[in-house]
Parts: structure tokens; sequence; C-alpha cells
């Protein structure tokens, strides 16, 4: 991992209690940022909190869920009330959603899945922005291989992958003049609870056939996807803006 420099600097992370979101977090916070740390798992929450404080870092856990605007504009509220800003912001919440052909997709799941991994990522983004509208900032929203490309048996998830990538790009034109960038990271397959809980990791068949497509033969850890996080945020990728960040080791180059 590169030696970021945001002392002084403020981000809030939604999803922020497991997987990418929690090792973003606390790369932000070893990196010197005060981390707004935002979940709906409240014991997972705290504990990369209590991560980040004890490795030196400042923290602080806020319950949201990312279906509510109202929890979204607290966390930023937060980020204002308790670090007087909000310099970044990580809009990493998602579900993996129904494993199930787009025409047999119960219409309660297609909805979750969407106003969870989509909507949510544009009711963040419209806090955000509001709040880093005069002083400029970085937005990355957490895609996927999935927005760029189909798979059978995801259709929920691909198409608010999509969406995000689509969001992304446009935000990015619309904010460039208030000096806000928004860009998007795109995933391969990463070893987090999500793939365990849909047994990618758990059944050993599976597995072996998902590493076999990627071209090291390997799921990415979370700390992989948040350097790329991390880099876009940095004033490294002061040029980069409305980009999906492709991050999965060859997965859609052939």
């Amino acid at each position: 991992m590169v030696d970021y420099d945001f002392e002084n600097d403020v981000v809030a992370i939604t999803g922020a209690a497991s997987g990418i979101g929690a090792e973003t977090a606390r790369e932000f916070g070893a990196a010197g940022a005060s981390v707004v740390v935002a979940d709906v798992d409240d014991d997972g929450g705290e504990s990369v909190v209590d991560e980040i404080e004890s490795a030196g870092g400042e923290a602080v856990y806020v319950n949201t869920d990312v279906t509510e605007m109202g929890d979204v504009e607290a966390m930023v509220e937060t980020a204002v009330s308790e670090f007087g800003g909000l310099d970044y912001a990580v809009n990493n919440a998602g579900i993996g959603g129904p494993a199930e052909a787009a025409g047999g997709i119960d219409e309660s799941d297609w909805e979750q899945t969407v106003d969870i991994n989509l909507n949510g990522v544009w009711r963040a983004m419209a806090a955000e922005l509001d709040a880093m509208g005069e002083s400029g900032g970085a937005i990355v929203n957490m895609a996927s291989i999935m927005g760029q490309i189909g798979m059978e048996n995801t259709a929920a998830y691909v198409a608010a992958k999509h969406g995000v990538l689509g969001l992304t790009k446009t935000a990015a034109w619309e904010y460039a003049d208030d000096d806000i960038r928004v860009n998007a990271v795109c995933p391969g397959f990463v070893e987090t609870q999500m793939l365990a809980d849909a047994g990618i990791t758990t059944n050993e068949g599976v597995r072996q056939h998902i590493e076999g497509k990627h071209s090291q033969d390997r799921l990415a850890q979370p700390e992989e996807i948040a350097a790329a996080v991390l880099w876009l945020c940095s004033d490294d990728a002061s040029f980069t803006n409305g980009e999906g960040l492709t991050v999965d080791s060859g997965y859609t180059a052939v």
C-alpha cells in the first residue's frame, strides 16, 4: 500500500463494517484521515472504529441505512459536526441480490437490490455533493465488473451496477466545475463475507471455477481494492474523473 497523506481530511464510507469498506476505512485512518464509518451492522462498525482508534486514528460510527435519505444526510452531518467537513466519500454499501434468471426474480427482491446498490449510491451522493459544494472533494462509488458485463442469474445486481457506472460518469461532468471528482471502482471477485454467503468461497468447485476467471487464479483481497479507492481520492489521480477503474486480474480482458 502506498503511504498516502490524508492528514486533516475527512472521509465517509458506507458499508464500512466489513469487507472492502472496512479495509478502506482502516487504510484511510492509517493515512491520517478522520473516518465516518457508516453501516447497519452496529457491532461491526464499532469494531472498525476501535481498530482505527487503537492504531492512533480518529473515527466515529453512524448507523446508516442507504435506503433512507435521512440516514445518509445524518452521516454527512456527522462528518461536518464531528470533524469539520467532508473531503472524500466512498459509497460502498451493497448486497448480492437474488440468484435467479431475470424473469424469475421476485419483485421485492429486485427492488431491494436496486434500492441498496444503485439508489443508495445516489442518495449518499446527493448528501455528499451538497457538503462538498464549496470546498471540492472526491467521491468513489463501488461498482463491479458486473457493471461492465453480464452474468447469468445476477440480473438485479448487474443492472444496478451498470447504473452506478452511468451515474458516476454523469455526475463527474456535472460537478467538475465545483472541483469535485466522481469515479468508480469495478472489482473482480473479492474475498469477502458476501461471497461466502453466496456459496462462492465455501464450495471448493465453485471457488476454483471463479478463481480461474482471473489471470492470477485467485480472488482479490479487500486491501487491493482499498488501494484503488485511496488512489482515486489522492492528488495522484487529480486528472482522473468519470472513470470506472477495473481491478479484476484480467477477468474482463478476454
